[in-house]
């Protein structure tokens, strides 16, 4: 990935965007080519070099039973938003001035495990079910589903382990822009409604 020092966010950031994604894509290459699939993952940055994303693939979708040439890609992606020139103060100033994209963004390559347990999946559920409810005022559990239930719905998935070997990271937000332009960019994402995007390129403000 293309990534200039100015976009390059530090290790803190990346490791809170891995833990508080939402749902990622999954690539792997196969022998009939590449194969893609979104779903929710769970970052464990205590086991290996860089750390594990844990998910799962419903069992119809053959993505886990295909051979993996080479590494595998999980693609996660934090707050992301449009960016009109016409919030630059620069445009009034020179005009020289165009649309752009801000996003952050982390691609994790490794090695791909399949998990095919029913223990090892029920596990995982929990835990994406703890990750994604826990601040909810009322907070759904696995055990408030009929354990027969549940066991047939854990029959229906496959576990995925994507143990990580390389991470590449980019924060796009408005950091290459002067202080005046950042303002701008801030005030015009919040009346765009873009509150997370506003808010990410707050943050990323860089220190002048």
């Amino acid at each position: 990935m293309y990534t200039p020092a100015h976009f390059t966010p530090d290790e803190a950031a990346v490791r809170e965007l891995l833990t508080e994604h939402g749902a990622g894509d999954l690539i792997t290459a196969t022998a009939d080519g590449l194969v893609a699939s979104t779903l929710p993952f769970v970052y464990d940055p205590d086991t290996g070099p860089h750390g594990v994303l844990l998910g799962h693939l419903a069992r119809n979708n053959d993505q886990w039973s295909r051979p993996v040439l080479g590494a595998a890609l999980a693609i996660l992606r934090g707050p992301d938003a449009y960016v009109s020139p016409s919030w630059y103060a620069a445009k009034a100033e020179h005009g020289r001035v165009v649309p752009t994209w801000n996003y952050a963004v982390v691609h994790a390559y490794g090695e791909l495990v399949v998990h095919d347990d029913a223990a090892w999946t029920g596990a995982l559920v929990r835990r994406l079910t703890d990750k994604h409810e826990g601040r909810r005022p009322a907070p759904w559990s696995v055990d408030d589903a009929p354990a027969a239930f549940v066991a047939g719905q854990l029959r229906a998935i496959v576990g995925v382990e994507l143990r990580i070997s390389r991470l590449e990271a980019k924060w796009k937000l408005s950091q290459n822009r002067s202080a005046a332009d950042v303002d701008g960019v801030v005030a015009g994402l919040r009346a765009d409604g873009a509150h997370a995007s506003s808010e990410a390129v707050e943050r990323a403000r860089p220190a002048r």
